[in-house]
């Protein structure tokens, strides 16, 4: 079992949260998917933590399970077994609608594709999340200052379609960022852009991590993103492995 300072069902998420307490902790997490000779075990057993505040680079080859990891940490996917902690809350015994809770009140979400409803406009694709949650202040304002934060406030009233590839992502931060979140994930954030627009978003993450403390879990292949990552974790076949320079290097050359 994991540490007993789990919360009720009716305790308010940050009131979990305590000084020191990780944001993640994981025990013995294994998944498989399919059955008979299509069976493929995608994790194998992982355990970690993640402190308050780390920016957290997870690495390794296409099929190595980072990305199944992560939709673990979000409460996106179940293992099969294991023991999943995220800020205070125990996902697995946790019900569909405190696991939901849990995602869009505290977690933001960054993926490749963007996720942008075409027939939406700026603003009203970052203030999506609105109609998921209770809150009694405006959204409208609230979505307004998560644009002004990734230099959108002026596109507020454009479509997807109107926009750069760069443009689109720094539009689905600012969604991940409508709640204030306090663990941001991110599966791929910058393979779809070009280098000068990759390197904006990797600033701002660095930015957003240094100033507001917010912790960072950053799916990628791109070295340039774990470069700049404050602690990087490497995994083979659903396994840890090293984080040295060399470790990197075994697990397929090139970008991680």
């Amino acid at each position: 079992m994991l540490a007993s300072h789990r919360v009720s069902e009716t305790t308010p998420f940050r009131a979990a949260e305590r000084t020191g307490d990780p944001v993640i902790r994981l025990r013995d997490v294994t998944k498989t998917y399919g059955t008979g000779a299509a069976k493929a075990q995608v994790l194998r057993g992982v355990s970690f933590d993640v402190k308050p505040g780390e920016f957290v680079a997870l690495v390794g080859q296409s099929g190595s399970g980072k990305s199944t990891l992560l939709n673990m940490i979000g409460g996106l996917d179940q293992p099969d077994s294991g023991e999943v902690e995220v800020l205070g809350v125990d996902t697995l015994r946790a019900n569909d609608a405190r696991r939901s809770r849990l995602r869009n009140e505290s977690i933001g979400f960054v993926f490749q594709a963007f996720n942008l409803l075409d027939h939406l406009n700026v603003l009203q694709n970052v203030t999506l999340p609105a109609a998921f949650t209770k809150h009694g202040d405006d959204p409208t304002e609230r979505g307004m200052e998560a644009l002004r934060r990734v230099g959108l406030s002026d596109f507020s009233k454009r479509k997807p379609g109107e926009l750069s590839g760069g443009q689109k992502q720094r539009v689905a931060i600012a969604r991940a960022l409508f709640g204030t979140p306090k663990l941001l994930l991110c599966d791929e954030p910058t393979g779809s852009l070009d280098s000068q627009t990759g390197e904006e978003v990797i600033n701002f993450f660095r930015e957003l991590n240094a100033k507001d403390g917010v912790t960072l879990v950053i799916v990628t292949h791109e070295r340039r993103v774990s470069s700049v990552a404050k602690r990087v974790i490497a995994m083979k076949d659903g396994l840890l492995v090293e984080t040295t320079d060399e470790a990197l290097g075994s697990i397929g050359g090139g970008p991680v």
